[in-house]
């Protein structure tokens, strides 16, 4: 699916978005660049009981303008209105012209931020998957195709510099959700390598595939140790993009380099700890970090931001068979550190293990790394402490949680920092192991987070965020987000690297 986008200073289709908020008791019409009857729509509003709420969408026919639409979307109380709030609502709007073709979005914006968020919300709640529809179901309605954003922006570089930036944004998250809401049946390890390489040929960007003979005798056992279990072999894909500017970090002491790792089980019954059957189709969005990483990288590669980029996708499908990892099985990960797995439905950290290693022992050889993320969907304790909607973020490193939350808050994604508690890293001790893959039930995430630091060096910058609720929405569609997979961590990771690129 293509979707165009443009940003003038004229409407130019049928369709008019515009915002509604409420200042105390009053409704209060906020259509950026364009006048409207402000009398003639808020008595009509009033009639339908409007109340300017956050997703809220009102759509009524332009007595004016022949076959038009005005489009009210909801800002909630216009003191608090954010960049987040915006995005939200162009979204909801977007989400709402199902079945019309083309929209002009005429909402408040007061900077380049607040018009990348109009631009990003129209595009990403624009989003239809409809891969496996039979042909009868053409006949559903589409997504927007044509975009045009009112503003009073007219500086052509700014212009041109959000546009291609929100595009970028929208194809690598488009990316990541038709990865996660593709069925297990046709998104395998060795699919997802093929996949992504093919989209990688253009750019520069290095996609190197390590397949399972080459994990087996490397002594990748993490990888290996979910993975074997499944008629699928496992994988692992590296993908390394350095910025034109240089050829190595050594080249340019100034050059940063990053490593993103992400979590990607294909499927997740659970192996030998098997799930139960309710909600285990949700599991085919257990490589949701893995998603996120290879877009957050190939984003960065076509904006050709200053910024060395290795990202690792550590790929499986924990299956039963004959052949599948036992509880109490012991593994050794790669470089030498053994594990004793406990439970073999805790997978994500022993292919998340493998992966940190190889990134840091690769980044060694290139200077070191200013900065290591792991991403994951990797527990369900994420969800009791945190719900759906935000993302955990744990770290060795304040100052490098500190600038990513801020690239998170930039970007619109709802991360929260969580502690990892001393205490908690002796339930993890093993008798026959030096480690084991689980510990203390309470507190489960960040007993995760204390196994993956283990595997992480001291002197590397570390984060661990933990997608689990927010990688997949199993209820109703909300502002630009949609059911099934979501495309959190793209957005925070693109402008995490940005902003260690001005901060240089």
């Amino acid at each position: 699916m293509s979707i165009s986008l443009s940003i003038s200073n004229r409407i130019a289709t049928n369709n008019l978005v515009v915002g509604l908020s409420r200042d105390g008791q009053d409704l209060k019409i906020e259509s950026g660049n364009v006048q409207i009857d402000q009398r003639f729509w808020l008595d009509a509003l009033e009639k339908y009981g409007a109340r300017g709420a956050n997703d809220e969408v009102i759509k009524l026919v332009d007595p004016k303008r022949s076959n038009s639409l005005i489009v009210f979307t909801g800002l909630g109380d216009a003191k608090k209105v954010t960049n987040e709030t915006i995005r939200r609502a162009a979204g909801s709007a977007a989400r709402a012209l199902f079945g019309a073709e083309q929209a002009d979005f005429a909402l408040p914006h007061k900077s380049a931020n607040d018009l990348s968020a109009i631009c990003e919300g129209a595009l990403l709640g624009s989003y239809l998957f409809m891969d496996f529809f039979s042909k009868v179901a053409a006949e559903k309605k589409s997504p927007l195709l044509q975009i045009n954003v009112i503003s009073r922006f007219t500086d052509s570089e700014l212009v041109n510099k959000v546009i291609k930036r929100s595009l970028v944004i929208f194809e690598q998250t488009t990316m990541v959700r038709d990865l996660i809401n593709t069925p297990p049946s046709h998104l395998t390890p060795e699919s997802f390598c093929l996949r992504i390489t093919q989209l990688c040929k253009d750019l520069p960007i290095k996609a190197q595939t390590f397949k399972s003979d080459y994990l087996l005798k490397n002594g990748y056992g993490g990888i290996i140790g979910v993975g074997k279990g499944s008629a699928n072999p496992p994988a692992m894909l590296h993908l390394s993009y350095e910025p034109k500017i240089s050829k190595s970090s050594k080249s340019n002491p100034n050059l940063k380099r990053y490593a993103f790792v992400g979590k990607g089980i294909t499927f997740d019954t659970g192996g030998l700890a098997l799930k139960p059957a309710q909600g285990m189709e949700a599991m085919k969005s257990d490589m949701s970090g893995a998603a996120a990483v290879v877009a957050a990288t190939i984003a960065i590669a076509k904006l050709n931001l200053p910024i060395a980029i290795d990202a690792w996708a550590p790929l499986a499908e924990n299956m039963v068979s004959d052949n599948a990892t036992r509880p109490s099985d012991v593994i050794k990960i790669y470089g030498g550190k053994t594990v004793e797995v406990l439970n073999p439905d805790a997978e994500g950290r022993l292919v998340l293990a493998d992966a940190i290693v190889k990134a840091t022992e690769v980044a060694e050889k290139s200077g070191g790394l200013d900065g290591l993320v792991d991403v994951a969907t990797l527990t369900g304790a994420q969800v009791v402490a945190l719900g759906t909607r935000t993302s955990a973020v744990m770290t060795n490193n304040e100052d490098f949680s500190d600038l990513f939350l801020t690239a998170a808050d930039i970007s619109g994604e709802q991360f929260w920092p969580m502690p990892l508690p001393e205490e908690l890293r002796a339930s993890l001790d093993s008798p026959t192991a030096d480690i084991a893959n689980i510990g203390e039930r309470m507190g489960g995430m960040l007993v995760a987070g204390l196994f993956l630091k283990e595997f992480v060096k001291p002197e590397t910058p570390w984060l661990h965020l933990d997608i689990a609720g927010p990688a997949y929405n199993e209820k109703t569609a909300h502002g630009y987000t949609p059911v099934g997979g979501t495309g959190i961590a793209v957005r925070s990771l693109i402008t995490l690297a940005e902003l260690a690129v001005s901060h240089n």
